[in-house]
């Protein structure tokens, strides 16, 4: 809202709280007002005119007016509600010249902070009076006062000038030449240039250091709302080619021409274009983002989590390709500052390159560069838009804000009910005692093994990590976090997907703690947790606590440990992070498996499926078939082989003595395989090896069930046409 106030310039001050019009000479200030309100010359002008607001869609910039003539006796000034003075003066009155510097200009900047003084319009009143300009006389007031934004000499009586002078009064406010040029130097302020460079390195989309025709019209388009005509564009470069050497290169526009280019349209008094730039990049007065521009609104209810949508993955995949200069699909050290040479501040530290995937140069590969914004917008969603903001987001995608990059989830609980979830990262909270190895599951997420990961300086030390994980042929992310190792966790602590119980298999101390946190915070949550026993390559001990990991795990309902090293020759398994993210997807079903046992009839299958696939295609397997097709048929053959049954279990019991106590500590774990969501990850290298019956002896046993199945049924039926022929006979 522009305030527009009119001080005469023949007024004295009086007891130092206003200025007071002793009319010694009148200048027409409150003629200018009347004129621009009516439209002609008033015949009777009061002392003072009425304040008057002029509507926005009757000015030029559509901004209302607010004028507020000084002139009563014992007026109070309000130098604080104005943002442009406007001093009149009348060019055939030489003493209201001499006042402007005399006593109004000295006075209005001992009121005003020194660092945010008002614009000044000086307005030369009575020029039809005159056959002369007094702009000789201005001029060298205009260069020593650098807050007098420009001087207008007009006629009340004739309307000349007199709506170009509100027009520059509110040019002054809306595109101040302040902020932008120093008049002594003739060139930009530093602020001003950083502003425009940050302007020019985000519409150089292709990062070759100019802006082609493409790159020019879409900055003319998106600031101005309209192409330029090739041979516009080529007139604006033959005007930097003429004053700047090296202003265009390779038929582009350079920073250097850009700047040049700016430079020439304030010095030419219009500064309204570069203001325009500038606005539609997001600065405002000051040259400062605005908050507005930098943290548009955005709702995010409880229970709901953020995410980068479809078309924030393909701005940023054309920020990486933009800075990728040797197309290694990875991000050096030079090319990540370059890339960040758009913000006030490097956002990114040392830990980020342990925090997502690297190449072996240590350099954020393309799939490290998304996951890391992933992270930043699930963690603190205000800073990712922030971050989108300074790369010109809005700009360059043509969106409205940054927070059409963002995609808020539903609540989780909707998620349960249907059984379904439509998020695409999922956290999980590792926890385990110092030691324990949770910061080696961190790194092996991102496919690190034991000897990277003791290249990883200690002040670098990252407690998230991220990286991609297919399940069922989805790209999901999971983000790990490793938390704190006290006695309790916090509330944000125990906010997660799924949780991480890590132990030491080398410390008999270790699984103890694990098992105090999940009884303090997990035990009654529909968090579903998985325990993993770490440095499985170091000698197992035994853990101090009443029952086995293993039985731990039963006794709640829990998968069993999983074996877990990170002291490989190439990367560390990721099957434990299939797990926990196949978990995290499927709470329900995670929970609900882990709570599935086996029967009687399927723990007797059981032993016989590994009593079949020791004796191959001995009789026994045939007894059994038989046996099993005795309960249908009724034969004398089948008879025979009912009386054999005893002697059939009796051989089967001593086939499997040597395997039944593994077998049945483990029985759950054939569902599990059978029934659960771990279907595609392999069981660890060491704990429990020789502890599962895995899918693969269970479809092989299956085939020669059905083989042997088959060919007796075949021999059935040979036995019984021979017979219905020999009785024919």
């Amino acid at each position: 809202y522009s305030i527009l106030r009119l001080k005469p310039a023949n007024s004295v001050e009086k007891d130092g709280t206003g200025f007071n019009s002793l009319l010694d000479e009148i200048v027409g200030k409150t003629s200018l007002i009347m004129s621009l309100v009516s439209e002609e010359f008033p015949e009777e002008v009061p002392p003072r005119a009425e304040e008057i607001t002029i509507p926005a869609d009757v000015t030029p910039e559509r901004v209302p007016t607010h004028i507020v003539d000084y002139s009563g006796k014992n007026h109070a000034i309000q130098l604080e509600l104005a943002n442009v003075i406007c001093i009149v003066y009348a060019v055939n009155n030489k003493n209201s010249i001499d006042k402007v510097t005399s006593r109004w200009i000295p006075l209005i900047n001992e009121r005003t902070d020194k660092d945010s003084r008002l614009p000044l319009i000086l307005v030369g009143n009575k020029s039809d009076l005159v056959e002369y300009s007094s702009m000789e006389t201005i001029l060298p007031i205009m260069n020593q006062y650098t807050e007098i934004e420009t001087c207008v000499e007009c006629s009340a009586k004739n309307l000349k000038n007199i709506s170009e002078l509100f027009y520059y009064a509110q040019k002054a406010v809306l595109h101040p030449t302040g902020p932008l040029y120093c008049p002594e130097e003739k060139e930009m302020k530093p602020a001003c240039i950083k502003a425009l460079t940050r302007i020019f390195r985000i519409s150089d989309q292709d990062n070759d250091g100019t802006l082609n025709d493409a790159e020019l019209n879409f900055f003319q388009r998106i600031c101005f709302n309209t192409p330029l005509a090739p041979q516009a564009l080529e007139d604006v470069k033959n005007v930097v080619r003429k004053n700047v050497s090296d202003g265009v290169a390779d038929n582009g526009l350079t920073l250097k021409g850009f700047l040049f280019l700016h430079t020439l349209f304030i010095q030419r008094g219009r500064h309204e274009t570069t203001w325009t730039v500038l606005r539609r990049f997001g600065y405002d007065d000051d040259l400062e983002l605005t908050p507005e521009y930098l943290f548009p609104l955005l709702k995010i209810p409880p229970d709901c989590t953020t995410e980068l949508n479809h078309h924030a993955y393909l701005f940023l995949q054309s920020i990486f390709d933009k800075h990728d200069l040797d197309r290694d699909c990875a991000l050096s050290t030079d090319e990540l500052k370059d890339l960040f040479k758009v913000f006030p501040y490097m956002p990114w530290g040392p830990d980020v390159n342990n925090t997502v995937c690297t190449n072996e140069r240590g350099w954020i590969t393309y799939q490290g560069f998304l996951s890391q914004w992933t992270l930043t917008t699930y963690l603190d969603v205000q800073r990712c838009l922030e971050y989108l903001g300074y790369l010109g987001y809005s700009i360059l995608a043509e969106q409205e804000s940054q927070a059409s990059a963002i995609t808020v989830t539903r609540d989780k609980k909707i998620d349960l009910q249907k059984k379904q979830t439509q998020r695409n990262v999922f956290r999980c909270n590792v926890v385990g005692m110092k030691g324990c190895g949770k910061s080696g599951v961190l790194q092996a997420l991102l496919g690190r093994n034991l000897m990277r990961q003791r290249q990883i300086r200690a002040e670098h030390k990252s407690y998230y990590a991220i990286n991609t994980v297919y399940v069922y042929g989805q790209e999901k992310y999971l983000l790990l976090h490793d938390v704190s190792d006290s006695d309790f966790l916090t509330d944000a602590e125990t906010i997660c997907d799924v949780v991480c119980l890590v132990y030491d298999v080398s410390n008999p101390k270790s699984f103890e703690y694990c098992v105090r946190i999940f009884k303090q915070h997990f035990m009654d949550s529909r968090i579903p947790c998985l325990v993993v026993a770490a440095k499985s390559d170091l000698h197992e001990v035994r853990q101090e606590y009443s029952i086995s990991p293993a039985e731990f795990c039963k006794k709640h309902k829990m998968p069993p440990p999983q074996a877990f090293t990170c002291n490989t020759v190439d990367m560390p398994s990721k099957d434990i992070f299939v797990k926990l993210t196949t978990m995290a997807m499927y709470p329900k079903k995670a929970l609900r498996s882990n709570s599935k046992f086996l029967t009687a009839a399927q723990e007797s299958e059981v032993r016989w499926v590994k009593m079949i696939n020791s004796l191959g295609f001995d009789i026994c397997s045939y007894l059994r078939y038989l046996l099993t097709l005795s309960h249908t048929v009724n034969c004398k053959l089948c008879m025979c082989v009912k009386r054999l049954r005893p002697h059939i279990d009796e051989l089967g019991a001593m086939l499997l003595a040597d395997e039944e106590s593994s077998i049945m500590h483990q029985v759950h774990a054939v569902s599990f395989v059978e029934d659960s969501i771990f279907m595609e990850s392999s069981l660890g290298p060491r704990l429990l090896e020789d502890r599962h019956v895995t899918q693969a002896d269970l479809k092989s046993s299956t085939f020669w069930l059905r083989a042997s199945f088959g060919a007796t049924v075949f021999a059935f039926l040979g036995f019984a046409m021979y017979k219905a022929l020999i009785k024919q006979r």
